[in-house]
């Protein structure tokens, strides 16, 4: 009930404009980036986005020392997934998707 009434009291101090609705500025569905909400906090996302991160991390400094182009690609990209993809079990699959196309990659002499 609190919660209701904080956000109808925050609705009733934001001007009225012909483009945005004033219950949308005080609303959760408000901070969502193309209708898709990534919660920052879930500790399922800070964990899986710091384990890939941190492979990344190796990736990139692995073909940065031995001078490889896959590796440091690969950390590259891993590094972008980790940071953009707002759901932990995405996340897990793509980087691992990266990592088995930079192993492949590799057999194959590239």
């Amino acid at each position: 009930m609190k919660k209701l009434l904080h956000t109808t009291i925050l609705a009733c101090h934001v001007p009225k404009s012909k483009y945005v609705a004033r219950e949308m500025l005080v609303s959760r569905r408000g901070l969502g980036h193309n209708g898709i909400t990534v919660s920052w906090f879930n500790e399922n996302y800070l964990l899986a986005s710091f384990f890939w991160g941190t492979i990344a991390f190796g990736y990139l400094i692995y073909g940065w020392k031995q001078k490889t182009l896959m590796p440091f690609i690969g950390g590259l990209v891993m590094t972008a997934l980790s940071i953009f993809i707002g759901s932990a079990a995405l996340m897990s699959l793509a980087c691992m998707a990266v990592m088995a196309v930079v192993y492949w990659l590799a057999k194959q002499g590239y």
